[in-house]
């Protein structure tokens, strides 16, 4: 399967994706930990895809989405942003309610897995 394939296939089948650089656990960038740090705080739900340990995402992904920066987070399939559009929205209290459209919104802790 191509690259682009597999990116839309990712975007389509998660509610909530994040592409960055490291996991959740261990961000490899101060911008992609930033995003962690506020869909952790929200309680999201989300996956996620390093795209240190995906080069061939990592290069296509920019082209695809018209985006030259990670992080990357999608929401519903639409891109939100990078960082400072995320940090933005949560300052603005906009990005909660479009977590709980799409239904992302854990009744404890956060959750994320590898999409």
């Amino acid at each position: 399967m191509e690259t682009v394939e597999i990116i839309k296939q990712q975007i389509a089948n998660n509610p909530v994706l994040l592409y960055m650089k490291g996991t959740p656990q261990f961000p490899m960038c101060g911008f992609s930990a930033r995003v962690v740090q506020v869909l952790k705080s929200l309680k999201t739900k989300f996956s996620y895809v390093n795209v240190l340990e995906n080069p061939d995402i990592r290069a296509e992904l920019p082209k695809y989405a018209q985006w030259p920066t990670f992080p990357q987070l999608y929401i519903k399939g639409e891109l939100i942003g990078g960082c400072d559009i995320v940090m933005d929205l949560h300052d603005r209290n906009e990005l909660l309610p479009m977590l709980q459209d799409a239904d992302a919104i854990a009744s404890e802790e956060t959750e994320f897995k590898s999409a």
